[in-house]
């Protein structure tokens, strides 16, 4: 066992943040720690580390052993290079080289006794050398910089020229080249696209130390951990297994303590309404008999109410009218900064109902091209044009669509001003903003807070066609959830930039990789662009999209048409079912409701003595019936 954690407490102005939390790290253990934001994963991290001094309980950390920790904001500073920054850690095995270089010169003029002392030292240096991993240092700390997503061209920037992001993927490198026996990492992957974040992965999943991580990267934790520590309510509870295993025991978990809560409430009512009715009697034995059930009332353990993660926060998205079938179209867009080409020739086409993820390196120019698209950037050569009643709600990571100088209440009501003043507490209490919060500046508010005021903009705005730029940044696993079930119950057609490939993978029906200036293609959800990629890479020949080599094998590009056509033509057959489906349930609604009104009409004294009348309502419901058997038949064959 590395680390220890027992019965350790901490609260901030008397609300408990942490109570009792206990667990513990063996040695070589991958562990996530999971929660919403203001769980206090952060707060336990720097309780740890010995940042913060915890109220009660004890942190208990191996003999001999070291622990590298990265906060979310830790970044490095300073006039060194960042590849003399990262060669900084291996300090001692440069040394250790100096040492050998220089007994290389002394043996050359040694002689007798000397030359055999010299020997022997060269010997014992040369093998901790090799212990040390000497020999590929280089190429480890090359490995790792490139791993991270620096270019070689960049190794020599100073670090001084950096931005935040950079300075703390810098920090995430020293600590790496570090190698302690526990690492521990807050966010790691908020500053790294997606092929830095899969090097990460698979960097830490063979890692040989131990591993504690808070990210509410899903698909990064399903990789990595193997025990999941949860938060909620300032409690700890330990699950084993990778975060789909834990999502999936937390649920059944969720239920039974639900319903084992909802029964002792029933019990409790029960027993109250029992007491109150012995009261009432007003006779001696049965005061007595409510006295004794009084007392083992009081003695029931009550259990507390489970937290009812679902609803914390409501969006609902869904347009106030349909758009025409074709939604956008793009023609040879291209665009350049200076000598820096993003794209060229880029050409697609967005059909209503569409869920289109965007994906790609950082600074390929995922985000100029949703600029371009809401007529923010103009296109240096090329066309985008919208289909017939398209209405775009646009959801910007750097919160431009916000006024920093406005209030929460201000944001709404400026931008929606028939609503009511209850109505726009109403929409701001959803997105968990209440009592006087609503009337905070936007500027002083947290990036979480900011994106949940975006959403509820967007969930305002009605419209039918979504453009979204990394809307899970800032979000905690909650409100992403939330989020993509909303996305997935929206009718109108989303296109969207994210790094997070949980996300991805639950609400894309088709992908476009922007790699080389130029997008691909995949119609799939993430795993089915992983299946493809790799497939592509398996064959040298036909990694490059067919738009982009016409005089390559005509006969690949038809046959990726072939394949592209039939799978669009089975999308389309998808939500075809689905709106056929839709409206099987609504026309039961409708039927199933008049029943219920033709049964209280049959009932009521002015149509009961009417024969005529309950004739014709009998007819009707026959038919009603009639209809609904169809329906009840027709519906369990869509929802197979």
């Amino acid at each position: 066992m590395i680390l220890s954690v027992s019965s350790l407490d901490k609260s901030f102005n008397d609300i408990p943040v942490l109570r009792n939390v206990s667990f513990h790290i063996e040695e070589h253990e991958k562990a996530a720690i999971v929660g919403v934001n203001g769980a206090g994963k952060t707060t336990l991290l720097r309780l740890i580390m010995g940042e913060l001094p915890a109220d009660g309980g004890t942190v208990t950390v191996s003999r001999d052993s070291s622990i590298g920790y990265l906060s979310q904001h830790d970044a490095v500073d300073g006039d060194n290079t960042i590849y003399d920054e990262l060669l900084s850690v291996k300090q001692d095995i440069i040394d250790l080289e100096r040492r050998i270089r220089a007994v290389e010169l002394q043996m050359k003029n040694a002689e007798g006794d000397t030359l055999e002392h010299l020997m022997d030292t060269y010997a014992a240096l040369t093998h901790t050398f090799e212990s040390r991993n000497g020999y590929a240092y280089k190429s480890e700390l090359t490995g790792v910089l490139k791993g991270l997503g620096f270019a070689e061209a960049e190794f020599n920037r100073p670090v001084s020229t950096l931005s935040g992001g950079q300075k703390t993927r810098v920090a995430l490198g020293r600590l790496l080249l570090e190698n302690p026996d526990l690492i521990i990492l807050d966010e790691p992957t908020n500053h790294l696209d997606m092929s830095s974040v899969t090097w990460l992965e698979n960097y830490l999943s063979n890692y040989k130390g131990a591993v504690i991580i808070v990210s509410h990267d899903r698909y990064f934790l399903d990789k990595i951990a193997t025990k999941i520590i949860e938060l909620d309510n300032a409690k700890a509870t330990v699950f084993s297994g990778s975060y789909t295993d834990y999502a999936a025991k937390k649920e059944i978990l969720r239920a039974a303590q639900y319903n084992a809560y909802m029964k002792q409430q029933q019990e409790i009512r029960h027993q109250e309404e029992v007491i109150e009715k012995l009261k009432s009697f007003n006779r001696e034995k049965s005061i007595r008999r409510a006295e004794s059930r009084e007392k083992k009332l009081e003695k029931i353990e009550r259990l507390e109410k489970p937290s009812e993660i679902r609803t914390d926060m409501r969006l609902n998205l869904s347009p106030r009218y349909e758009s025409g079938n074709d939604v956008l179209h793009a023609e040879d867009l291209s665009k350049s900064f200076g000598t820096l080409t993003l794209f060229a020739q880029l050409n697609f086409d967005l059909k209503k109902g569409e869920h289109v993820a965007i994906i790609g390196d950082n600074g390929t120019g995922k985000t100029t091209l949703l600029k371009m698209i809401n007529g923010l950037m103009p296109p240096d050569t090329g066309l985008i044009r919208l289909g017939a009643n398209v209405t775009i709600g646009y959801y910007d990571q750097e919160q431009h669509v916000l006024h920093m100088d406005k209030t929460l209440f201000e944001e709404i009501s400026d931008d929606y001003p028939t609503l009511t003043n209850t109505q726009i507490r109403n929409v701001l209490a959803a997105f968990l903003f209440s009592g006087e919060d609503v009337f905070k500046q936007i500027k002083a508010l947290s990036g979480g807070e900011r994106g949940r005021v975006s959403l509820a903009k967007l969930m305002l705005s009605e419209a039918n066609f979504l453009i979204l730029d990394e809307p899970t940044n800032h979000l905690d696993i909650v409100s992403k959830e939330i989020l993509e079930d909303a996305l997935n119950a929206y009718t109108g057609t989303v296109l969207y930039v994210s790094h997070d490939r949980y996300f991805i993978n639950r609400t894309a029906h088709r992908i476009l990789e922007l790699k080389d200036r130029t997008f691909t293609n995949y119609l799939g959800n993430y795993e089915y662009y992983l299946e493809k990629r790799d497939e592509r890479s398996a064959r040298p020949d036909d990694t490059a999209p067919a738009a982009a080599c016409p005089e390559h094998g005509s006969a690949r590009a038809d046959s990726s048409k072939q394949d592209w056509k039939a799978q669009k033509e089975q999308q389309a057959a998808q939500r075809k079912k689905e709106n056929e489906l839709k409206k099987c349930e609504e026309r039961i609604e409708v039927l199933e409701k008049r029943n219920d009104e033709i049964d209280t009409l049959m009932a009521s004294p002015d149509v009961c003595t009417d024969v005529a009348r309950l004739q014709e309502l009998s007819r009707e419901r026959e038919q009603n019936d009639g209809e609904l058997a169809g329906l009840y038949e027709n519906w369990e064959r869509l929802l197979e």
